[in-house]
């Protein structure tokens, strides 16, 4: 079995290839993860998704191409100009909502337990802000995080903070998680019901 082999992109992934290369935006979410969202997304029928970290909309196209007609999206981020390229893209689409601003900011005046997937491909949300960001989850919900395979774009200092990240994560009683050393290294965790 291959992976990589019959990935079938979304269509609007080769516009945002090029929109990514312009802007100079390296953290964009491969394409086994998006492949992952899509399918997570699909499990999510009506669902209400967040994804913390827009970026130029990479992981944004594979989400929306699993959502269903019934299905939204809030995807949040700081940088006008990666922004730009996913509402360029994406924005006519009335199933996502696009949001600039600090993540952290908007974490905290979102209703708690209102969301059924989560994808933390930020500082925010995941290495800052966490509890935050879980407590947004409904029983039930998906939280994903993916780069936590060491990267040759490490800063120094940031696989200790994967390590603590992984340690909580495994550490709460609330979550069911699973560690996957597989395209950049996900986990996967699944809120516990009350």
């Amino acid at each position: 079995m291959d992976d990589t082999h019959q990935l079938r992109p979304p269509v609007i992934l080769a516009d945002l290839e090029t929109g990514t290369r312009a802007v100079g935006f390296k953290l964009a979410s491969d394409p086994l993860t998006g492949a992952l969202l899509r399918t997570l997304a699909a499990s999510k029928p009506g669902g209400r998704l967040l994804e913390i970290g827009t970026g130029t909309g990479m992981g944004t196209a594979w989400l929306l191409a699993g959502m269903d007609a019934g299905a939204t999206l809030l995807s949040i981020e700081n940088d006008a100009r990666f922004l730009d390229v996913a509402r360029r893209c994406l924005g006519d689409d009335s199933r996502v909502t696009f949001r600039q601003a600090d993540a952290a900011c908007v974490l905290a005046e979102l209703p708690k337990s209102s969301f059924d997937l989560i994808f933390a491909d930020t500082w925010a949300g995941k290495y800052t802000h966490l509890e935050e960001a879980l407590s947004l989850l409904a029983p039930g919900g998906l939280y994903v995080v993916d780069d936590m395979l060491p990267q040759s774009t490490w800063p120094e200092g940031h696989a200790e903070k994967a390590a603590r990240l992984v340690a909580e994560l495994d550490a709460r009683e609330d979550l069911v998680v699973t560690k996957m050393c597989w395209a950049t290294g996900i986990i996967l965790a699944v809120k516990r019901g009350v």
